[in-house]
């Protein structure tokens, strides 16, 4: 996590909700995810995470991604971004657009991609996922809109409880995010919209992939 720590290396977070769990307590949360109804696949570190992620989108596929350190650091949005897969690149058709109105029309449609790929900042032990974002661009499609969505998160994310879970996204997640905010775009983030995935009730629908490594916020 050395591009984290440069980028946000003054800022203040709760570093006991950032720790790396114990073996144990990555089983349980994978047996608590999968009651919950995710698909789970554990990894050891970020390349392992970008094979486990290519594996599972077909050739053909619409893929979108919401913004992610994690998908970032793992090297998926690169990937995205090249000619070594042959799925549509959503992202690339979206800001190819110059119109104001006309690109976020299409970053609405791009909510209901075949794919839709993003991070998430807590897991509860309990088998909950929490995020939130500032637009809902990310969020928006974890819940109904995408056909498919694959979360990559490390295992620093995970922490015992729910209420655990929504501490981490306001005294870690979000103090490194807005400070990332501030520095890439020069504005201030916030906890506008939030989502609690609890259960996924739609066989095959979500994967989360799980990295043993601290990554994202």
């Amino acid at each position: 996590m050395a591009q984290r720590k440069a980028d946000v290396d003054e800022t203040e977070i709760d570093a006991e909700l950032d720790d790396l769990p114990n073996a144990e307590t990555v089983e349980a949360t994978v047996a608590n995810l999968e009651e919950r109804g995710f698909d789970v696949v554990v990894v050891d570190d970020a390349e392992a995470a970008l094979e486990a992620v290519t594996d599972r989108i077909p050739a053909g596929a619409s893929v979108m991604n919401g913004h992610s350190t994690t998908l970032e650091e793992i090297g998926f949005d690169e990937f995205l971004g090249g000619d070594d897969h042959e799925w549509e690149s959503l992202p690339d058709e979206i800001w190819s657009i110059d119109d104001d109105a006309e690109r976020q029309a299409a970053r609405r449609e791009s909510q209901t991609a075949d794919y839709f790929l993003g991070g998430i900042n807590a897991i509860a032990e309990t088998g909950e996922l929490v995020a939130a974002d500032l637009s809902g661009s990310r969020i928006g499609a974890y819940p109904f809109a995408a056909g498919n969505v694959i979360i990559v998160s490390g295992t620093n994310k995970v922490v015992p409880t729910l209420d655990d879970a929504l501490d981490r996204l306001e005294s870690v997640a979000y103090p490194l995010e807005n400070e990332r905010a501030q520095e890439a775009y020069g504005v201030e983030s916030a906890i506008a919209k939030q989502l609690i995935y609890r259960r996924e009730t739609e066989e095959g629908r979500t994967t989360v992939v799980l990295v043993r490594e601290q990554l994202g916020y």
